[in-house]
């Protein structure tokens, strides 16, 4: 079993065509996408993307999409305006973990932010003893978790931690979509994609928070900041 693991896609439609074209490429047995789907600016967009996906695909959910049809302040209402009935309900049925069985890396779990917490930020330094905090109970020998947006892969404790970094909204130095190929080892991958077409697709919405995505499309914050903030608050909505 291969599977390409991608998260945290936040509605950039652009970015994830780029990445399932290339994904198609690779033809992986399974496609788990590990939360944050539609929380962006092109949810519809997106939408359309997954539906259209012809590879077996399973879906963690994040804690944004929690919040779809649900928040009723700041973009909360412009969200749910965005999802149709149908879309709730395909939301609301995403999975809190998925574990596979992934060639050369054993029974592996797929989560947002940690297997016990969609809030819960995971990231290269993570303790050892906070790791085997959330790995309490859970029986696998590997963990793919997303949330904090950066790609990472490190063995802890005889567990190996996976990060696939963000598809649509990543925190790392240079621009391009983050996501990885697992099985039977972990590569972690960045797709280039036409960004700036993004934006203007971006713009041409009445997405009331757009200014904000877009400048964190185009200067993301600095990798090593975004962890220090992470492993400071542990665990962050």
């Amino acid at each position: 079993m291969r599977v390409a693991a991608l998260a945290d896609v936040h509605g950039n439609a652009p970015a994830l065509a780029a990445v399932l074209e290339e994904v198609a490429r690779e033809r992986p047995d399974l496609v788990v996408f590990c939360g944050d789907l539609t929380w962006g600016s092109l949810p519809r967009e997106t939408l359309a993307l997954v539906r259209a996906l012809e590879i077996p695909a399973r879906f963690v959910r994040g804690n944004a999409d929690r919040m779809v049809g649900v928040e009723t302040e700041g973009r909360g209402p412009w969200m749910t305006r965005q999802h149709t009935s149908e879309d709730l309900a395909f939301l609301a049925g995403f999975e809190p973990t998925v574990d596979v069985d992934v060639d050369g890396l054993g029974l592996t779990c797929f989560c947002h932010g940690s297997p016990r917490s969609d809030e819960e930020c995971v990231t290269e330094r993570t303790p050892t003893e906070r790791v085997r905090g959330f790995m309490a109970g859970v029986d696998a020998s590997a963990v793919v978790t997303g949330h904090v947006h950066v790609s990472y892969d490190r063995v802890v404790d005889g567990i190996r931690t996976v990060g696939p970094g963000s598809v649509g909204l990543p925190y790392e130095s240079g621009q391009g979509a983050r996501w990885a190929l697992l099985g039977p080892d972990v590569e972690l991958r960045r797709t280039d994609y036409d960004v700036e077409a993004a934006v203007a697709l971006m713009r041409a919405t009445d997405d009331p928070r757009v200014e904000l995505i877009v400048e964190l499309m185009l200067d993301p914050p600095s990798r090593d900041d975004v962890i220090a903030d992470a492993e400071r608050r542990v665990f962050a909505g």
